[in-house]
């Protein structure tokens, strides 16, 4: 990514979409430790459609947090898409949000493997009484540009979806 995004913009586009649709947000963040949120709270009047966030950085934070079965964890890995859709059903199980928000990635400058390398990202948005919709990102940079890039593409996961 050659430019920094502009997260305050991606921010107020989810707000705008969620306001229209009368409807609230709820997060759950592993790689991106919070930022979301912070994007998100930076937001004057973001209480109108923002209800909480989970930083569940470790997997023992996904699984007290969110539910997410610690088998499941050691069979696909934390980093995957079947926990970051185990990581949005937990936000709704938990939360009255409409929507969820989850990520989930190896930010570097260590843990990656050949099968999952520094910068692969799991994105997951589900709406409530909906399957999980799951998205994967190979970003690049050091381990700020790999979080910022994984909370921009965040912020614009449900915008993006339902063409807002």
């Amino acid at each position: 990514m050659h430019s920094t995004p502009n997260l305050e913009l991606a921010a107020q586009k989810l707000g705008l979409f969620l306001l229209q649709s009368q409807s609230c947000l709820s997060t759950a963040e592993s790689c991106t430790g919070g930022w979301i949120a912070q994007s998100i709270t930076d937001i004057a009047g973001s209480s109108a459609w923002f209800d909480c966030g989970f930083v569940t950085y470790s997997n023992r934070a996904k699984t007290d947090m969110l539910a997410v079965p610690t088998d499941l964890i050691s069979q696909f890995g934390a980093v995957s898409a079947e926990i970051a859709a185990l990581m949005t059903a937990g936000v709704l199980s938990r939360c009255p949000a409409d929507y969820a928000i989850a990520t989930t990635g190896i930010a570097g400058p260590t843990g990656g493997t050949a099968q999952k390398p520094i910068g692969t990202v799991y994105l997951a948005w589900q709406q409530r009484g909906h399957p999980a919709v799951i998205v994967l990102k190979k970003f690049s940079g050091d381990r700020k540009q790999v979080r910022m890039q994984a909370v921009y593409a965040a912020l614009n996961l449900i915008p993006d979806a339902k063409g807002a």
